[in-house]
């Protein structure tokens, strides 16, 4: 068994007492990205490199014509996302040139699989810190002051060895379970999407809904624009230092992005809050039962049309970043949950939207959008048919959610251990 000793680090622990610990400043540096000159519309060699890409998350591909200035950088090179809702997140590079929302980090006498692996500990650290009033972003000052575990160089290689080996066969395990959970996601949104735009009785007649796009429809709906369905208003212009610890709950594009899509039910969410002074400053911006809430920004083009549903009569406030819908004639606002979540509507959107580090959806945007309508006794039945089956095709993704989530807990706690030096390898 080793000796160890303490760290000196809350996060780090115990360590091997012939390790150093060092400063991330006195062995590596960074380099920002920056934004390009002109994009080409010419698919070419110069691959603009987006943390949306890189995940896989965006299969866009950006190539640009004038690369003066531009980071270059190459595979396997460790790559830190400075801004945005992920921002501390490392990720390895590809051949091409540095979104101006990263920067590339440089290690001196340190072997990359082993940086690449505490990295992981340094991830955790660091999302912690990250700050700003609207997209979040890294701290310059508190990663160059973090601190890194240094051992000699052999050490360095025995570890990176070991855990590229049992990394590599968690990462299999891991990517098995991310295809069912892909088949399984795939076959709740064509059941959505068929259910939607067809109904439930197989035999009614149809028509030509007069939309390319959507083909023929049940022959006794209506097709319309959402601005004839919904009046349109806005969340607070508010920012994350105008949360408090009580008062009146308030959604924002992050919740509705990361924590609470299509539904939000306060007697089993919680959110942060807001001054009650918001109830006669800003009565506009209170929700009622049954509105709808779209984030109004998103990182990913996947994102554009991301909105939850409020289904309880608690007070509470739209935030930052957001459109409120409320239905102007009588709806069944489970059936929009639905439409509004369907290949129909999210397509639309997403033809519409403009950006390119962030995408913006817009309440013009919005009101333009083509709803298929049954009528309301329908509405009911599809949206009750739909609640049911998307159930429990959802109880057996949060099983495998459950399943991914253990095997990362462990692949960390296995990490962490070995680039500490407790294990015996």
């Amino acid at each position: 068994m080793k000796n160890l000793k303490n760290s000196g680090i809350e996060w780090l622990g115990e360590i091997p007492e012939h390790w150093e610990m060092v400063k991330i400043k006195y062995i590596a540096n960074y380099k920002k990205g920056k934004n390009p000159k002109k994009y080409s519309d010419i698919p070419n060699e110069n691959i603009y490199l987006t943390m949306e890409f890189l995940r896989k998350k965006h299969k866009k591909i950006l190539y640009i014509e004038d690369t003066s200035d531009l980071i270059k950088v190459s595979e396997n090179d460790i790559l830190l996302l400075w801004d945005g809702a992920n921002a501390g997140e490392f990720v390895l590079a590809q051949d091409g040139y540095l979104a101006s929302t990263m920067a590339v980090i440089n290690f001196k006498d340190i072997e990359k699989k082993y940086a690449k692996h505490f990295l992981v500990l340094i991830e955790q650290e660091l999302r912690k810190q990250t700050n700003g009033m609207g997209i979040p972003h890294v701290n310059g000052d508190f990663f160059e002051n973090l601190f890194f575990a240094y051992p000699p160089l052999k050490e360095q290689e025995q570890i990176a060895n070991f855990l590229d080996e049992k990394c590599e066969k968690i990462q299999n395990f891991i990517e098995k379970k991310e295809k069912l959970l892909s088949l399984l996601q795939e076959q709740k949104q064509a059941l959505i999407n068929e259910t939607i735009s067809k109904g439930l009785d197989k035999n009614v007649k149809l028509k030509n809904s007069g939309i390319e796009w959507l083909g023929e429809i049940p022959e006794h709906w209506e097709v319309r624009k959402l601005k004839m369905l919904f009046s349109f208003g806005n969340g607070l212009n508010i920012t994350k230092a105008d949360f408090i610890s009580f008062g009146i709950p308030c959604i924002s594009y992050g919740e509705i992005h990361s924590k609470y899509p299509c539904r939000l039910d306060l007697s089993v969410h919680k959110l942060p809050f807001v001054s009650e002074t918001y109830l006669n400053d800003k009565p506009q911006s209170l929700l009622s039962k049954g509105d709808f809430v779209f984030a109004d920004t998103s990182e990913d083009i996947e994102g554009s049309g991301n909105f939850t549903c409020i289904q309880s009569n608690i007070p509470l406030f739209a935030g930052y970043h957001t459109i409120i819908l409320r239905p102007k004639t009588q709806i069944y606002s489970l059936y929009f949950s639905f439409l509004f979540d369907s290949i129909f509507v999210r397509n639309q959107i997403r033809e519409k939207v403009w950006g390119v580090k962030v995408f913006s959806i817009t309440k013009s945007i919005l009101k333009e959008v083509q709803c298929f309508i049954p009528p309301l006794k329908e509405q009911e039945q599809i949206a009750n048919f739909l609640d049911e089956k998307c159930e429990k095709i959802d109880s057996l993704i949060t099983k495998i959610k459950k399943q991914i989530e253990l095997i990362k807990e462990y692949k960390t706690t296995l990490i962490n251990e070995a680039v500490c030096g407790r294990m015996n390898l």
